[in-house]
């Protein structure tokens, strides 16, 4: 049986492909703004960390609070490509994660990369738990009893 548009899946469709790309351009433009704005102190990229630190944090609570909402459908499914797929996903960086921290290991500063590389993967981890521990809070506090 062959499927129809509305069985077909969510990346194989015109309308969510659009959706993603217009999260992505806007994403992209928050980072490269924000790279020229935050400082890189000895060149030690700190706008990359600031970015992908802050990215971690808003997946977490756009995520939770979206799943706390209900199923993944109608505009649930739209805010989630938008935000977390298209402007997060171009927002934050780990491919310049890694030339960073390599540009760091061939400038001779190991300890700095080895610190650069820690402080983004486990502060990656940590902001996403605290991102989803934020949603949470926040749905809790929506639907928790009025006074």
């Amino acid at each position: 049986m062959p499927r129809t548009k509305e069985h077909s899946s969510v990346h194989l469709r015109g309308k969510f492909i659009a959706i993603v790309a217009a999260g992505g351009v806007f994403g992209a433009l928050a980072r490269y703004g924000l790279g020229l704005v935050i400082p890189a102190p000895g060149a030690w990229p700190l706008p990359t960390l600031l970015i992908n630190l802050s990215g971690a944090l808003a997946l977490g609570a756009l995520l939770e609070g979206l799943s706390r909402r209900g199923p993944d459908v109608g505009n649930r499914q739209v805010l989630r490509l938008a935000l977390g797929t298209g402007f997060l996903g171009a927002y934050t960086t780990y491919s310049t994660l890694a030339l960073d921290a390599v540009h760091l290991f061939t400038a001779g500063a190991a300890t700095a990369a080895a610190g650069y590389l820690a402080a983004s993967l486990l502060g990656g981890a940590a902001a996403t738990t605290a991102g989803i521990w934020v949603g949470a809070w926040h749905h809790r506090r929506g639907t928790g009893p009025r006074s």
